[in-house]
């Protein structure tokens, strides 16, 4: 079976158009695509037409992650592939292609209700992409728009559904106590990467959590643009849920600021490539080796 090249771009369903908008803009600093008939939000963060869609929708939530292809071929035969395991792919329509920027899409849904999108030949914007906020660029390309990691109903069934159907490799697990509000809570999640290698383009968690993911991470390429980043929050008086820290498993500088959907968007810099030839899958035992606190006021 042909294996997936990247998370290519991510659909959130949401009430809050201009909330994200400015938050995405004038926070984060990615820049808004062309503007359809059909009210959607197309936010750009490399020279791809979008990477991230929000459409309107009462979720607040991710609605469909998008898993990209080098060539029809390959897609075509990943669907073959999935065939064989009993999961027959539905063809997007024009429309649907149409706003996800693709020339071909097929799509299935998986235990958690997240709707995963199969695709290739992404539509590339005659404009550069130019933020106004970032030092840096985002670190997209090959390795596609970053991760995110979902709160699983049923972690088994989820893990089973990446791994054994879609065919995602594991990078690694952590298991570590984890403490909330409510105290220290046991937490368990599994890391997948796709052909390309970053670290992480889906995780999983078996987590309480009120939403279909916990967040979604964007990754830039200047260390400085973390630290910015972060200002810029404190002083727009956006919501942190964790502040800036290390995760030892992927070697990600971040922290996790609220998004206007109230999922986590965590915002890093830093994060592995893995190469299949050399690397050893690990547990490790803390989720964080430094910082990533918890705001206290």
């Amino acid at each position: 079976m042909a294996e997936i090249s990247s998370l290519g771009y991510l659909c959130i369903a949401s009430r809050e158009l201009a909330s994200w908008e400015q938050f995405a803009v004038d926070i984060l600093g990615l820049m808004v695509g062309d503007r359809g008939d059909d009210g959607c939000l197309a936010l750009r963060m490399d020279d791809l037409e979008q990477r991230i869609l929000i459409q309107p929708g009462g979720d607040e939530d991710l609605v469909a992650a998008g898993w990209q292809f080098e060539t029809a071929d390959a897609l075509a035969r990943f669907a073959d592939g999935l065939n064989t395991r009993g999961v027959y792919l539905q063809r997007g329509d024009e429309a649907l292609c149409a706003s996800r920027r693709v020339e071909q899409l097929l799509h299935c849904t998986d235990p958690d209700g997240i709707r995963h999108e199969f695709s290739f030949g992404p539509a590339y914007s005659p404009t550069p992409f130019r933020s106004r906020l970032l030092r840096g660029g985002f670190v997209t390309g090959d390795l596609g728009v970053g991760h995110y990691v979902s709160a699983a109903g049923d972690y088994k069934k989820t893990i089973e559904f990446h791994r054994d159907t879609m065919g995602l490799r594991v990078s690694d697990h952590i298991r570590a106590p984890l403490m909330t509000p409510h105290g220290e809570i046991p937490f368990d999640a599994t890391f997948f990467h796709t052909a390309t290698g970053r670290h992480h383009s889906f995780a999983t968690a078996a987590i309480p959590f009120p939403k279909r993911i916990h967040h979604i991470m964007v990754e830039v390429s200047n260390f400085n643009d973390v630290g910015l980043a972060y200002d810029r929050c404190l002083a727009a008086g956006v919501p942190i849920m964790m502040g800036l820290g290390h995760h030892p498993n992927d070697g990600m500088f971040s922290f996790y600021a609220i998004s206007p959907s109230g999922f986590a968007i965590e915002f890093g810099h830093g994060g592995a490539v893995v190469d299949d030839a050399t690397w050893s899958v690990r547990s490790y035992s803390q989720l964080s080796d430094w910082g990533h606190a918890a705001p206290t006021s």
